[in-house]
């Protein structure tokens, strides 16, 4: 299945871009998709960060199961002042 992942503030920067399409298989977890990103872009440090996901506009616990054409966000934590 496709799912379409935006990426924000110091993830976008990482990266050098704001969108990534990937394939997962069928049935696979929020969990799932963050040890993918972790193998493809270790540069993300994703389990220190405190990186929330939200999928669909709500934001996602690691056992939610993800569907073909989902959108999911990497959301950073922010900091100003």
């Amino acid at each position: 299945m496709k799912i379409r992942v935006k990426l924000f503030a110091s993830v976008r920067q990482a990266l050098g871009r704001s969108l990534l399409e990937l394939e997962l298989p069928e049935g696979a977890t929020v969990a799932d998709l963050r040890a993918q990103l972790k193998s493809q872009f270790a540069q993300l440090h994703l389990e220190n960060a405190g990186v929330l996901v939200a999928v669909n506009l709500r934001y996602a616990k690691p056992d939610q199961v993800l569907h073909d054409e989902d959108e999911v966000a990497l959301i950073p934590p922010v900091g100003g002042g």
